[in-house]
């Protein structure tokens, strides 16, 4: 088992790296939940949770890799970034679901509950990612 690691230099953040499997979802889940809870910004924890999910629920299933890396970044005071690193370059669609269907809601879930979303291509693979925006208090 890998334990997240704070980043040493730069924006604060945490990563895990973890089996491409279903059961890292939950892994994912307690690593976000964790750091926001760290920076004080525990009632994003639902959505960002939730995005996480559905974010290595799509590794797992639309990708061959064995392993993904998830990330959680606050990339400014206003702004987290959660995202979710595959060695396979190929890119994320969001689906249109049949009104019955079971599956293909996953991106449009990431997208609705997200400031924004989307993913970087890099030579290794991609990372996909949403980003929180942090509610401002008075």
């Amino acid at each position: 088992m890998t334990a997240a690691k704070p980043t040493v230099t730069g924006v604060p953040g945490y990563t895990e790296r973890m089996p491409c499997e279903p059961e890292s979802a939950r892994r994912a889940r307690l690593l976000v939940s964790a750091a926001l809870d760290t920076w004080g910004i525990g009632e994003l924890a639902e959505a960002g949770t939730l995005i996480v999910s559905e974010l290595v629920s799509n590794a797992v299933s639309h990708t061959p890799c064995r392993v993904v890396r998830v990330v959680i970044r606050r990339e400014t005071a206003e702004v987290i970034r959660i995202g979710v690193a595959d060695k396979c370059r190929d890119t994320p669609e969001p689906a249109c679901p049949e009104g019955d269907s079971e599956g293909g809601r996953g991106l449009l879930l990431v997208e609705s509950l997200s400031w924004r979303w989307g993913y970087d291509l890099h030579r290794w693979g991609k990372v996909v990612w949403a980003e929180l925006r942090v509610p401002t208090t008075c």
